[in-house]
């Protein structure tokens, strides 16, 4: 269906190949997506991972330069590789669209089924009996899955803190934290540059002052990148833009130059540190109990 009309009536020039479309890379692209197929393949179980994920992998282990006319050149290189299916689509994360779908069944026995599948995947609270209540926050949404993977065995929520900027986002976010009856403590991930800690110590006071207000206690903690973690593990850093005058200090790293499975291990460690165990283990008991009761009900043998 012809949309001209949207453009008053001007010539529009296609000048981008649209769909899946073929492609034959010169050698040094060949070259590029070799190598970006290697850091897929090593870090197969974080997928889908971001561009800038990759990005920075290329830097450390493949010399790629490391400047933002190549990280914009990589872009344009693997959206053409993944129109020409040299790169799997699902491989990659790119913020999105949202999608709001009815939920519909074929029939009764199909909806049966669901409940049954549903059932036999239960999963209780698994907070309860937790001191505190955990949240984990990442600045880049494409980071979320990857984070999530880890917190929700533990039932731990994954926030992405991209719609939060507003001072009604804060406070939506603030009433929900506050309204669990005991501490919730956020495990922030986000870039160490004046953007990203600005907008993270906004965030905090901002949040935790409303939650007080209305009768909540929430703490905000920094868990990635920290200066600490760019010595350690000697993440790719680069100055402060000279255009940003906001007050910082040092040398800027994203926090997606932290590789996917040290970042994985970070979040890790800081869970189980504030973890009781014995409440935790107490929970997935219920859960094996529960399951078995719904399969009998359900008369699933």
């Amino acid at each position: 269906m012809p949309h001209d009309d949207l453009l008053g009536g001007a010539t529009r020039k296609r000048t981008r190949p649209r769909g899946f479309a073929k492609w034959a890379p010169d050698p040094a692209s060949t070259a590029l997506l070799t190598q970006v197929s290697a850091v897929l393949d090593e870090y197969a179980e974080h997928l889908p991972l971001t561009i800038r994920q990759i990005f920075y992998r290329l830097v450390g282990a493949h010399a790629y330069p490391k400047t933002e006319r190549d990280y914009r050149r990589l872009c344009v290189k693997l959206q053409r590789a993944r129109r020409a299916q040299l790169i799997p689509m699902e491989a990659i994360r790119d913020d999105g669209g949202t999608v709001l779908a009815p939920t519909s069944y074929a029939d009764a026995e199909d909806f049966l089924n669901v409940v049954r599948h549903s059932a036999a995947q239960l999963r209780l609270d698994r907070t309860a009996g937790q001191p505190q209540r955990l949240v984990v926050m990442c600045e880049a949404a494409g980071m979320a899955p990857q984070l999530e993977r880890v917190a929700a065995p533990y039932g731990i929520t994954v926030i992405s803190s991209g719609g939060f900027d507003s001072v009604t986002g804060k406070h939506a976010l603030a009433k929900e934290l506050a309204d669990h009856g005991r501490v919730t403590e956020v495990l922030h991930v986000g870039d160490h540059d004046p953007s990203g800690a600005h907008l993270f110590l906004s965030l905090a006071e901002d949040v935790e002052a409303f939650a007080t207000t209305l009768g909540g206690n929430v703490t905000f903690n920094r868990l990635a990148v920290t200066p600490a973690q760019m010595r350690s593990y000697r993440l790719p850093t680069a100055p402060p833009k000279p255009t940003d005058k906001r007050a910082f200090r040092g040398r800027t790293c994203q926090a997606e130059a932290l590789a996917p499975d040290v970042l994985a291990q970070i979040l890790q460690d800081a869970i189980t540190a504030r973890l009781n165990t014995r409440a935790y283990n107490r929970v997935l008991r219920a859960e094996k109990v529960a399951r078995r009761t719904l399969a009998t009900r359900l008369g699933v043998t």
